[in-house]
């Protein structure tokens, strides 16, 4: 493998930003210095001043497969991941089948081993039938644990309250969790089909799983976890009311943490009008009320981290009427570039941008070695350049399987020009480069 130099970058790492140059070798950051010399066979790169990053950490992610291949894989979904600045991944486990035991999370990995060109590490699925196994594993096995305390698909719903009880009690590992409550849902949706019918036009998905839903199961979620000492994750907050039940503050030693989403915190209610079912997902995207609040949330720190929840489905089942359109959205391939602007917007600051997506990730997931720029760490990087002009996202080449973007309506003021996984040149000068193979990820509980 061949050492890469990257010279004159802005470097943006452990809350400040500096002009150095950054050497890679052996799949390591081996040095960063005000100036360093090339050597024979080395991959060099000239950032002339573009921002070095490390690569984003994503922690929610559904690459659908084994299951889907006609919605996405993991080749596919992790080649556009790379070309987002997303340089690992953690897979949820609602797969076809799901990955409720060890032997279909060691499937995922195999796969990942042969196919994906970012890092990788998976999630396990809760059921009432697998929390014995769950109480037995080893803290380090997977990512973390997912349970669906809201309505889902299958097996993967948990709403029983013994079952809960005994997860939150028992779990070594962190809990995720997708937190709306089901009742409320159905009683809503039941009235919503009344009045519409099958056709219920897409702004009323907000009224139905509604800010009201969201807050009683994360409620509940927190209260579990506060009592019997749980590591918890809560997935996707996308109301203001939930961000009352978390504290301000640093994601270190905190038990109780929470995530946004570049959807949640991009779009609102006002975006149905334009993109209908495309933008259909649960949580669903609430009023611009709710993304300021999730902006400000991010800022003071009652949101430790961000993810995209990239859930791709077929362009022709999201244009199906309201009862029948699958909510998720593609997004990996545009996730930093769609942060940015939440920076070019003075939003937020590049540094909290980079702890949000990078630092505070692998802290959260206990991840070793990676999410910061610093000399030993694995060389997970992301060049980014400001171009001159804003360009429209419909003019990208869209890699994800599905083929589409929900964002066709929006002009990106960045683009990732590299993405470096593990040391190896991943996505460059607007391609997929060849031979690159992500590793797994490794937790240190």
């Amino acid at each position: 493998m061949s050492d890469i130099l990257i010279r004159n970058a802005r470097l943006v790492s452990d809350g400040r930003e500096w002009e150095a140059d950054l050497r890679v070798g052996n799949g390591r950051i081996r040095r960063i210095d005000a100036s360093l010399p090339g050597r024979p066979g080395d991959i060099d790169i000239d950032a002339a001043g573009q921002w070095l990053l490390p690569g984003m950490i994503d922690d929610q992610v559904h690459f659908r497969e084994p299951g889907a291949p006609h919605k996405g894989s993991i080749a596919s979904e992790s080649r556009a991941a790379v070309a987002g600045g997303v340089t690992s991944f953690m897979d949820m486990p609602n797969t076809r089948p799901a990955t409720t035991c060890l032997e279909a999370l060691a499937d995922k990995e195999s796969r990942a081993a042969a196919h994906s060109v970012a890092n990788y590490g998976f999630h396990l699925g809760a059921t009432r039938h697998n929390l014995a196994l769950i109480a037995a594993l080893p803290p380090n096995r997977a990512a973390g644990v997912k349970v669906f305390m809201g309505a889902s698909t299958g097996d993967l719903l948990l709403d029983d309250p013994a079952a809960l009880e005994r997860l939150f009690a028992a779990c070594p590992l962190p809990i995720l969790t997708h937190c709306e409550h089901t009742p409320r849902i159905r009683e809503r949706e039941a009235a919503w089909r009344l009045r519409f019918g099958d056709d219920i036009p897409p702004d009323q998905h907000p009224l139905i799983r509604d800010a009201e839903a969201c807050y009683q199961s994360t409620r509940l979620a927190v209260e579990l976890a506060q009592r019997h000492g749980s590591q918890l994750h809560v997935l996707h907050l996308s109301s203001a009311r939930e961000l009352e039940l978390f504290p301000p503050g640093p994601v270190a030693g905190k038990r109780i943490t929470a995530e946004a989403c570049v959807h949640h915190l991009l779009l609102d209610d006002g975006d149905y009008a334009r993109l209908g079912h495309l933008i259909k997902c649960n949580p669903a995207i609430k009023s611009r009320a709710d993304r300021d609040a999730l902006r400000q949330a991010l800022r003071d720190g009652r949101i430790d981290l961000i993810g995209t929840d990239h859930a791709p489905h077929a362009w022709e089942e999201k244009q199906q009427p309201y009862t029948q359109a699958p909510a998720g959205l593609p997004l990996v391939q545009h996730a930093l570039p769609a942060l940015l602007e939440l920076v070019a917007d003075g939003e937020l600051t590049l540094q909290q941008l980079v702890d949000k997506t990078s630092h505070a990730v692998a802290t959260r997931f206990a991840i070793a070695e990676r999410g910061y720029l610093r000399e030993g760490y694995w060389a997970d990087l992301t060049l980014v350049q400001r171009l001159p002009a804003p360009r429209p996202v419909c003019r990208d080449a869209l890699l994800a399987h599905c083929g589409w973007t929900p964002f066709p309506h929006l002009a990106f003021r960045h683009t990732v020009s590299a993405t470096i996984v593990s040391g190896q040149l991943a996505w460059f000068q607007g391609r997929i480069q060849p031979d690159c193979q992500g590793l797994p990820l490794r937790f240190v509980r």
